[in-house]
């Protein structure tokens, strides 16, 4: 979850018997989530894949910050108090891995045609027994859990027979090397 702070007005100076007064703005806190919930009603709402490379509008781009926020009772012109600064920090937030599972670039996978969308993340979690709980969790969280489920569900790749026997050599020459002979 990120919480953002968002200025409700501007920095006032206020000038009281030659003394000079600076006045903070108020501020609000917002809690937020990227998660699979949030995708889903947008993707409701655009009827399109979020999880594209199309570029977003800002009106699309807004709702999703608006779909995001956990905080009740947020009005929606709310969000016109965002800051550069508050954009900048949801954005880092949506981007970040959020888990310390990395995966080796030996077995990279294939990039699908397939749009990812909401409904085919439901469906991962319901054909790999994910608790529907999950689609709470930061979304980049979710997603590598299924990843790893799905891994962890796929049988072990057979070895090739050049590939073994490139093992078994391998094998032997350490041997070899260890005890000091040649065969």
């Amino acid at each position: 979850m990120l919480t953002i702070h968002v200025a409700i007005g501007e920095e006032q100076v206020l000038e009281k018997d030659n003394e000079v007064l600076f006045i903070d703005p108020e501020t609000t806190s917002l809690d937020l989530e990227h998660s699979l919930v949030s995708l889903s009603k947008w993707e409701a709402k655009w009827e399109k894949p979020f999880l594209s490379s199309v570029e977003k509008t800002d009106e699309e781009t807004f709702d999703y910050i608006y779909f995001m926020i956990l905080t009740p009772n947020v009005p929606r012109d709310f969000l016109n108090l965002l800051s550069n600064d508050n954009i900048q920090e949801i954005n880092e937030y949506i981007n970040k891995k959020m888990t310390a599972t990395w995966f080796s670039n030996v077995e990279e996978a294939k990039k699908s045609s397939e749009a990812i969308t909401s409904e085919l993340i439901y469906y991962w979690m319901i054909a790999l027994n994910v608790p529907i709980e999950c689609e709470n969790w930061h979304l980049n969280r979710l997603i590598t859990l299924i990843r790893v489920c799905n891994q962890k569900n796929t049988p072990p790749k057979k070895m090739t027979r050049a590939e073994a026997l490139a093992q078994q050599r391998e094998m032997n020459a350490k041997r070899r090397a260890e005890l000091g002979t040649s065969g």
